[in-house]
């Protein structure tokens, strides 16, 4: 449960997860647990990849995944979060689009462990009778309680017939694959339980909804989106990728510890902790997310290269302006713990303040930076020794070696 909880931003109901993983443990049945993804575009970015992960999760303890693209009902398009009826895809478009999908999604999930279905297979094969029937298990009002429905309809904007069919086909997803579980995001709340209701009318036990929180673009503020600019793609380059996790806000950073790395919930607060009290610089942490996300997409070796690259293009590119060096002693400025630094003292000792008080003064007013970063505790942590730290005041810096 700890796994399984991790992010989730709500299970409808976690008893009844509980009970289900009891069950599968007792029976030696594995949970059938899915996630659709409509393959709208050619490439999967880090948004799409906070279910897949929690897909991985299930795998992790040994139930089985369902990946499903959702080549029919993209001919639909999927109304959550448009206030305008989407653009109708053509089957050329979504055909060479999920091609794509089914060669990014096993840089997460297990190939051996995955069943990738197609729900063409049977909203493609049901006939007038049988979608009226289907639709039948819906009202009008109950359609239009979902949130951008209700308010397209109260603004007088149109909303066309076979939006409403959406959810009604989703929920039909889980129905023939008999989920027991099914992943979607919070904004998925409305189509997830569509399922849950489809699967009592067909005599089956009403799946478990798990929703993750929508992932943040790199502006920290809109939904990660390819057509935003915001987004960080999963076939990109190493150093593409680097980069981009890098330019994130430090608060933001938090969150994609969360939903794109394995850490646990309280390795995270603990580094958080840390960056609160000092003894961990932001820098380095940020650093250790670009570097473990990219290194999940391809490997430590580019990683490492994409780390160094960055450092060299950005981090030591104030050192090629002739800065001057200056040789500091770890007694000049040694903190309480090892490896720590009193940042005022550090600021004295290199010549860019004339006392404490300044130093402390300026780190208040947020103008000292250190290799680029602003620095907003008075002491930090380095390492391994010797250290050499680019410091900053205002528009004077200098080279701090520390040994």
């Amino acid at each position: 449960m700890d796994l399984l909880e991790k992010g989730a931003a709500e299970i409808i109901r976690t008893s009844d997860l509980r009970e289900r993983l009891e069950e599968s443990r007792k029976t030696g049945r594995p949970l059938r647990v899915k996630a659709g993804f409509d393959p709208t575009a050619p490439d999967l970015h880090l948004g799409h990849t906070v279910l897949m992960r929690k897909l991985r999760h299930f795998q992790q303890l040994g139930h089985q995944v369902i990946f499903l693209v959702g080549d029919f009902t993209s001919l639909i398009g999927d109304p959550t979060g448009r206030n305008v009826t989407r653009k109708p895809l053509t089957r050329e478009q979504i055909d060479k689009n999920a091609e794509t999908y089914k060669e990014q999604v096993f840089k997460i999930l297990d190939p051996g462990q995955t069943e990738v279905r197609y729900n063409s297979e049977w909203l493609g094969k049901l006939d007038y009778e049988q979608t009226i029937r289907l639709t039948a298990h819906f009202t009008v009002s109950q359609m239009l309680e979902r949130d951008e429905f209700h308010k397209r309809f109260q603004a007088e904007q149109p909303i066309s017939l076979h939006e409403l069919l959406y959810p009604v086909m989703q929920g039909y997803d889980s129905v023939c694959l008999e989920c027991d579980v099914e992943l979607g995001g919070t904004d998925q709340k409305f189509n997830l339980m569509c399922g849950r209701e489809l699967q009592r009318h067909y005599g089956q036990k009403p799946q478990i909804v798990l929703m993750t929180p929508i992932l943040e673009g790199l502006d920290g503020v809109q939904k990660m989106s390819k057509s935003l600019g915001n987004a960080v793609g999963i076939n990109e380059p190493p150093g593409e990728m680097y980069g981009k996790l890098m330019s994130i806000s430090d608060e933001l950073m938090w969150k994609y510890f969360v939903f794109l790395t394995d850490l646990k919930i309280s390795e995270i607060e603990a580094l958080k902790a840390g960056v609160a009290a000092g003894s961990e610089h932001p820098m380095a942490v940020k650093k250790r997310l670009a570097r473990t996300v990219t290194g999940g997409f391809h490997g430590e070796a580019a990683a490492d290269e994409a780390d160094k690259n960055w450092a060299r293009m950005f981090q030591q590119k104030e050192t090629a302006e002739n800065l001057d060096e200056v040789k500091v002693s770890w007694a000049e400025v040694a903190g309480a713990e090892a490896g720590q630094v009193k940042l005022p003292k550090l600021l004295v000792a290199v010549g860019l303040a004339a006392s404490g008080a300044e130093a402390n003064r300026k780190i208040a007013e947020k103008a000292v930076k250190l290799d680029g970063e602003s620095a907003a505790s008075p002491s930090f942590s380095v390492g391994p020794l010797p250290a050499r730290i680019v410091v900053r005041l205002g528009k004077r810096a200098r080279v701090a070696v520390i040994s």
